[in-house]
Formats: C-alpha cells, sequence, structure tokens
C-alpha cells in the first residue's frame, strides 16, 4: 500500500507541473471563410450575466446559486454545441466557438461535482483535474477539453493571448470573462483579459529583489517565445517592469474561482 501510494504522489506531482505540448489535430484546421453566418452563444451569456460576478481583480463564479433549470440550460447549450460542425464556419468563428465551449464544459464539470474546493480534484485516480476526460463529441470525434486547448486553439492560431481566454475554474487561472466570445469582440477581448491579468498580482507581482509570474509564463514559455518573449509580451501591457537583476519566482493558485 504504501508503494501504492508513493506512485501516486509522483504521478500527481508529474502531471501537476508538465503542461501539454501544443500539437497540431489536422482534421480541424480547416474552414470556410465564404460562410459570413455566426453561431448564437446567447444561453452561454444569460448564465454569465446571472451568476458571473466580478470582484476586485477576479472574475468569480456563483456556482452553489445556479438553479436546477439553469443547469439543464446549460446541458441544452452544450447539446446544441454539439450539433454544429465548426468546419462550416470562418476561423473567426471557429475560435470564438472552441473558446465558449471550453468554457462551458469547464463550468459544467464543476457544477457536476460541486462542491469541490479546487477543479484539479476531478478526474481518475491518478489524474490532475480532468483535461484527459472525454467530455463533448464534435462531428463523430470525441474530445478532452486539452484536445480543445492543445490540439485546436493553440496550433492553429498561435495567438499566446489563447491562455487569457480559456479558464480553468481556479483563482490563479486568467478571469472567465463576462461576455461570451464572438467573431467581433474577440480581439478586444483577448487584448482587454491579458492587460487585467498581467496588472493584476496573480500575474506579475514584484517585491524587492523578486518577481513572481504566473506559472502560465513558465509552462507555456514557448508560445511566447521563451522567457525573453515572455519579457516582451509582459512589457506591452504594463510598462516598468524591471526584469534586470531580479529573480524570477513563478506561482499558480488551484482554488476554485466561487463566489459564496
Amino acid at each position: 500500500m504504501k508503494y501504492v501510494i508513493i506512485f501516486s504522489i509522483l504521478i500527481t506531482s508529474f502531471t501537476a507541473f508538465a503542461a501539454p505540448k501544443s500539437e497540431l489535430w489536422p482534421y480541424w484546421n480547416a474552414s470556410n471563410e465564404q460562410n459570413t453566418s455566426t453561431v448564437s452563444y446567447q444561453d452561454w451569456q444569460t448564465l454569465l450575466d446571472k451568476y458571473l460576478v466580478v470582484k476586485g481583480q477576479n472574475s468569480l463564479f456563483q456556482y452553489d446559486k445556479v438553479s436546477n433549470d439553469d443547469r439543464d440550460k446549460l446541458k441544452n447549450f452544450l447539446s446544441d454545441m454539439a450539433q454544429i460542425n465548426p468546419l462550416d464556419y470562418s476561423k473567426a468563428e471557429q475560435y470564438a466557438y472552441w473558446v465558449n465551449l471550453y468554457n462551458s464544459i469547464t463550468v459544467q464539470l464543476i457544477l457536476e461535482s460541486y462542491p469541490i474546493k479546487s477543479i484539479t480534484k476531478l478526474g481518475g485516480l491518478f489524474s490532475f483535474g480532468p483535461w484527459d476526460e472525454k467530455v463533448v463529441t464534435i462531428n463523430g470525434k470525441t474530445l478532452t477539453l486539452n484536445d480543445i486547448e492543445h490540439r485546436i486553439l493553440r496550433p492553429i492560431w498561435n495567438d499566446p493571448r489563447t491562455h487569457y481566454a480559456v479558464n480553468c475554474a481556479s483563482l490563479g487561472c486568467p478571469n472567465l470573462q463576462s461576455q461570451a466570445f464572438t467573431t467581433q469582440n474577440t480581439d478586444k477581448l483577448l487584448t482587454q483579459a491579458a492587460k487585467t491579468f498581467i496588472n493584476s498580482p496573480k500575474g506579475v507581482s514584484e517585491e524587492g529583489n523578486e518577481i513572481t509570474l504566473s506559472s502560465i509564463y513558465k509552462w507555456f514559455a514557448s508560445d511566447f517565445g521563451g522567457l525573453e518573449g515572455v519579457k516582451k509580451h509582459l512589457l506591452q501591457y504594463k510598462a516598468g517592469i524591471e526584469f534586470s537583476g531580479k529573480n524570477i519566482e513563478y506561482d499558480y493558485n488551484w482554488n476554485l474561482n466561487e463566489l459564496k
């Protein structure tokens, strides 16, 4: 039994610090740029309007307040989303589709197991969170949250701001946006989310001779162009950060982004 416990701890520790690589799933790298129609995310927006509260520099979700009727509405929304073929739409619409799908599935996963202290408590015995669980079937292909983020969003769009768009229901994560992503507002939301996160202590914190950055900038440094790319990226949104001669530490808060 002792060895089983030790093995479990080792697996959990490894998973906690090992970020998936960006590896394209070629099937999803197609679009219909002639199609100017859009998907409706109104049902998701209604839930955000009702249960997402901005408090200080955090957006917090009122999981304990979600009614049974609204739980059903979320399930119906996800069912409707699963009937859509995103490849029929433009790349711009696809980006909004995948981000909204990811975020709404994450909220549903929390609601299904609530109350919990952290999303990392979900998943199997040797899992660190639910990200490798099969959660949705699109075009006959069963996907995990990791598939959506690391095999579709990251490699197709190659925009590091995607890390500010997808939300992992944790206090250390960039905020769940109060607006559903759309073709029209995506760039504005990404810029706004990046600026808010970087100018908050969970993004960048300076104290004495030490700078503490979100672990996102360690796990996904390659998306920003390595450490020097991370520094340039941060300075785009927060002028005056002094990296020279300072130690860089990383931190992340996995506690649930809930408002009680």
